[in-house]
């Protein structure tokens, strides 16, 4: 690849939506100017779209009661543990109300984070793998659901807590991801749930202890979009056996989690999730179940409701290859650097215009796999211009470190139609 100028191609549109759109030639999330905000708050910058949280859950709650299927929501905390998140998704509705949306916690900690913005610990659903006695001083203090991931699992708790009601989590032997390695389900074995083999033992253990099993949790994986809805499929197939044989033996099973996974698009020619395709999939195969399917959606709740500013700081030819470096590092958005989810950037001022040059975006993190786009079409750019990588509202933020003692970005929360 070279600096060489290149056949000018159209700038992507997949992003464009109410909240987020163009306003008098700039970038803008609910009327807000973003290069102002950039300027007045510094980058790297984290807007978000308060407003859109609530429309992505709203829209998967329709599509699954347009089935008739029962069923519960479940927001994926570690997606997005702000407070200003949190409170949006809280008044979504009051404990117990049909339009009330609970949530799915993986550690202790995001418990009592869940616990102390609102939830009660019967909306609280725990999932964790790898637990250890501490993580139970903490899980065990308070009624929240518990699913188990392991014949060890079971073990550790029927030890402490016999009679206790649980869930098991299963490993279905198939999944979907964004990318091969985030499906979490497979022929290759994964760290997460009891597999075919062993799930007489977790009965078994189960039943040494008392524990009463009612829920079984499966998770295919992280980020798949709607031409992988298949995969997702096979995946809730191959659970129902699982289910069979746990209902065989007596465990009486009222929920099937189906975990989370959907995914956001991040270019014109990637295929959407279609939610009432996929509400039709879960209501075909557990309708002839008595059962409440529960969701937990994460980054498809959050990805496209936040997006990252950050300033050109470099503009630079080396050895053919033009790179554009920001003042953003990876520290505060890993999503390519870790699991290579693609990514989209966009100049604020003029985001439609014709791109004519490939690049190499690269952040300052003194890491040479510090990148978030490589061989992109991309706009011309200068030194000091301020751009957004896109569907940046999930997990980033949460994921954020001081690596190479760069600081955290900051964050902006807009309402819808106010602009602050």
């Amino acid at each position: 690849m070279t600096t060489e100028a290149v056949l000018a191609v159209p700038a992507p549109t997949w992003w464009r939506r109410p909240g987020l759109d163009v306003v008098d030639g700039s970038l803008s999330v609910n009327g807000a100017d973003l290069e102002a905000l950039a300027r007045e708050h510094g980058t790297p910058l984290f807007v978000y779209d308060l407003a859109r949280p609530a429309e992505n859950l709203r829209a998967l709650q329709d599509a699954l009661s347009r089935t008739g299927l029962r069923h519960t929501v479940r927001f994926a905390l570690k997606a997005s543990p702000d407070p200003a998140i949190l409170a949006v998704v809280r008044g979504l509705g009051a404990p117990g109300s049909a339009t009330a949306v609970g949530i799915d916690a993986c550690s202790p900690g995001e418990v009592l984070h869940a616990l102390a913005n609102g939830w009660e610990p019967a909306e609280i659903s725990h999932t964790g793998t790898n637990v250890s006695e501490r993580d139970l001083d903490v899980l065990l203090a308070h009624p929240v659901r518990i699913n188990l991931d392991a014949v060890s699992q079971l073990e550790r708790v029927g030890r402490r807590a016999p009679g206790r009601t649980v869930g098991i989590r299963v490993n279905p032997g198939a999944g979907a991801g964004y990318t091969e390695h985030l499906a979490y389900a497979g022929e290759r074995p994964t760290k997460f749930g009891i597999t075919a083999d062993r799930l007489e033992d977790a009965i078994d253990a189960a039943r040494r202890h008392s524990l009463v099993v009612d829920t079984m949790h499966f998770h295919a994986g992280s980020g798949w979009l709607g031409d992988q809805l298949a995969g997702f499929e096979q995946a809730l197939v191959n659970a129902t056996s699982f289910l069979d044989r746990l209902l065989a033996a007596g465990c009486p099973i009222r929920e099937v989690n189906v975990g989370g996974g959907l995914g956001r698009i991040a270019r014109d020619d990637e295929a959407p999730v279609d939610l009432d395709a996929y509400a039709a999939v879960v209501a075909r195969h557990l309708a002839p179940y008595d059962v409440t399917a529960a969701f937990e959606p994460g980054d498809f709740v959050m990805k496209d409701a936040g997006l990252l500013l950050g300033e050109v700081v470099t503009v630079e030819d080396r050895a053919g290859t033009r790179f554009v470096g920001l003042d953003v590092g990876w520290n505060v958005s890993c999503s390519y650097f870790i699991y290579r989810y693609a990514q989209e950037v966009l100049p604020v001022r003029d985001p439609l215009h014709d791109r004519t040059q490939r690049v190499t975006i690269a952040g300052h993190i003194n890491e040479a796999g510090d990148l978030f786009a490589e061989d992109y079409p991309l706009a011309e750019v200068a030194e000091g211009d301020i751009v957004a990588i896109l569907n940046q509202g999930g997990y980033d933020q949460a994921m954020s470190m001081t690596h190479c003692l760069r600081p955290l970005a900051g964050a902006v929360h807009l309402e819808r139609g106010t602009g602050a």
